[in-house]
């Protein structure tokens, strides 16, 4: 058996570990506002609830591994004492990882993930619209347990007003736990789905994804791909050039000249399989 004694090895090693063992872990989609006002939406996956009564979920932006700097979220938390806490499905779990991308401050996230922000009755930062679960929460305190990287930061909220989507309830009125479909983080590169069991998606901090909102209106629009294939095709650093675009139209000249919702459909396939490359490389053919 690996015996580890953490102050042995190094923190990003230990991380690793921490987060391989210490898994399915549920998703935190906090949704801020900093003082002036601008919206933030970031996931996190060290949460859970932690009492009903009253309601309390706590989460942890913590600090960075790499470079010991603080989350824009917990800059927000300190500043406002506000947050929205949204759950994350499988329908909306590309998306989501797109917006874990580390734009520099004052991007929009919502915007870059394509989700749509909805205005709270409590609190002033926005829920995301397509979460089946949003808890409007205020902020009772934030514990800090350390000063260096990868130490956590812990806040405490209060739920002030949940929200639920009437598609995943039951006849009783109860959460169907199959109708939700919930997602949780597991190691590396590594998501559960609760029904079904492990999927990956790649980690996309290292990268900076055009965003949703850079996509062209006519493939936003699609009435064929998903939240979930929007936010694959956002998150490229890139697209393809066309030259390759057009050396891909000669090897597959069946994709050429194609109405609108057929290529969205081969485009979608293609995403199936995760080939998100071939996939925008279907949408640009002329």
């Amino acid at each position: 058996m690996l015996s580890i004694d953490p102050k042995e090895i190094k923190t990003g090693e230990l991380h690793g570990y921490l987060l391989g063992a210490i898994a399915p872990r549920p998703i935190a989609f906090a949704s801020t506002i900093d003082a002036e006002g601008n919206p933030n939406l970031s996931p996190f996956s060290f949460f859970n609830v932690f009492g009903s009564n009253p309601p309390i979920l706590i989460f942890s932006p913590a600090r960075r591994v790499r470079d010991n700097t603080t989350k824009h979220t917990l800059e927000n938390a300190l500043a406002t004492k506000e947050v929205v806490i949204n759950v994350v499905n499988y329908d909306i779990v590309q998306q989501m990882s797109l917006s874990s991308t580390e734009y520099p401050e004052g991007v929009n996230e919502f915007e870059k993930a394509g989700f749509t922000m909805l205005k709270s009755d409590k609190i002033k930062p926005f829920r995301v619209a397509e979460s089946p679960v949003q808890f409007e929460c205020k902020v009772n305190d934030v514990i800090f347990t350390g000063d260096k990287g990868g130490a956590g930061n812990l806040i405490v909220c209060e739920v002030v007003k949940i929200h639920i989507s009437e598609n995943v309830l039951d006849e009783n009125g109860n959460i169907d736990q199959y109708k939700i479909d919930l997602v949780a983080r597991a190691g590396g590169s590594y998501y559960t789905r609760a029904r079904d069991g492990f999927f990956e998606i790649p980690k996309p901090i290292s990268t900076l994804g055009i965003g949703v909102d850079k996509i062209p209106v006519e493939i936003r629009n699609s009435t064929v791909l998903t939240g979930n294939n929007l936010g694959m095709l956002g998150n490229v650093e890139q697209l393809p050039t066309t030259e390759t675009v057009n050396n891909f139209g000669k090897e597959h000249t069946h994709f050429i000249g194609l109405e609108l919702t057929k290529k969205h459909t081969f485009a979608k396939d293609f995403l199936s399989k995760n080939d998100v490359e071939s996939a925008w490389k279907v949408l640009l053919l002329k």
